[in-house]
């Protein structure tokens, strides 16, 4: 790898709407974009220690999903084909919210893609798990979420597990979609995931034991309380790649 190119690779996905063909809004308009802010720079705080880790924001053409044209997922694909021409076989994590997250979902079948961190993920119970097999997911979900269904994401780590993915959903009593309640917790919480399964530092030991559940295994198993989390020394994990994961 030459001089200056990415070693791994963490992609920020913001929320947006359901419908909404006009370009997102600019600058401190788009709040979607600005929920996500800090959590890329706790990301980046986190990965700092290894410089060959590249944290990008994936830039929507469409403020919305807007129905089959699914058109951030599109977004998503452009960024990982040109992140590959520029760097390749890179090991890619996918963080997004709300949106942004089910864009990260249906994005994780892409070659780069090791694992996926959805933060208040919008699951429609549709949608496809097939393309999570031989991937970390691990969402993080608050238990009074009004906008996207905390069941909807046990369903789909449940779903995704059973498809062959590597799964955990993390309860968030007390905060809400917009991670505003508990914002600290947010943060640290989706630093701490994406440096673990990238291999730099420990998953937090419930969420390492929840990944490593057998396919069949009840849904309840798979579902962590993030006050009984702890990083515990046994929860050192490595991204999809590095154990023998599909690529």
């Amino acid at each position: 790898m030459a001089e200056g190119q990415p070693s791994a690779a963490v992609l920020i996905l913001h929320g947006g709407y359901e419908t909404g063909l006009a370009a997102p809004a600019p600058g401190a308009l788009n709040l979607p974009g600005l929920r996500m802010l800090p959590v890329s720079r706790a990301v980046t705080r986190a990965v700092r220690g290894d410089s060959g880790v590249r944290v990008r924001r994936v830039r929507y053409t469409h403020r919305g999903w807007n129905g089959a044209r699914q058109d951030p997922l599109h977004d998503t694909v452009r960024v990982l084909d040109a992140l590959r021409r520029e760097a390749g076989d890179i090991p890619v994590v996918l963080l997004g919210h709300s949106m942004g997250a089910r864009a990260a979902l249906h994005a994780a079948g892409h070659p780069l893609v090791r694992a996926v961190v959805g933060l208040a993920p919008w699951c429609p119970p549709g949608d496809p798990v097939t393309q999570l097999a031989g991937r970390d997911v691990v969402l993080l979900h608050s238990t009074r979420d009004r906008v996207t269904s905390p069941l909807a994401s046990r369903s789909l780590t449940a779903r995704a597990r059973r498809a062959g993915a590597r799964t955990c959903l993390v309860t968030i009593p007390g905060s809400d979609h917009a991670m505003i309640r508990r914002a600290a917790v947010w943060h640290h919480l989706a630093a701490t995931l994406v440096q673990g399964l990238l291999g730099q530092g420990p998953v937090p030991d419930r969420v390492a034991t929840a990944l490593d559940l057998p396919a069949d295994a009840p849904t309840a198993d798979g579902t962590v309380d993030l006050d009984l989390l702890s990083p515990g020394p046994g929860g050192q994990r490595r991204c999809g790649a590095d154990r023998g994961g599909t690529g």
